[in-house]
């Protein structure tokens, strides 16, 4: 089946999945802190669900790296 992201939406995710295993983190981790459920971290990392610059920027801060990292 073939995705509905383009590749460099997918490559973004691998980058988002890749700063969590960086920092150590497990999805529940994530989730409580950055006040949402372990459920949505997972489908926003599958792509299910997409994310707004806000909550880019809220995961940058949690995994200590730069807005650009993820877009690189």
């Amino acid at each position: 089946m073939k995705s509905v992201h383009s590749a460099g939406y997918q490559r973004f995710l691998e980058r988002l999945r890749q700063a969590r295993q960086d920092a150590g983190m497990t999805q529940a981790e994530v989730g409580r802190q950055i006040g949402a459920r372990q459920a949505w971290v997972s489908k926003v990392e599958s792509g299910e669900r997409r994310i707004d610059p806000v909550e880019l920027a809220r995961f940058a801060v949690v995994y200590g790296k730069p807005l650009g990292w993820f877009l690189a």
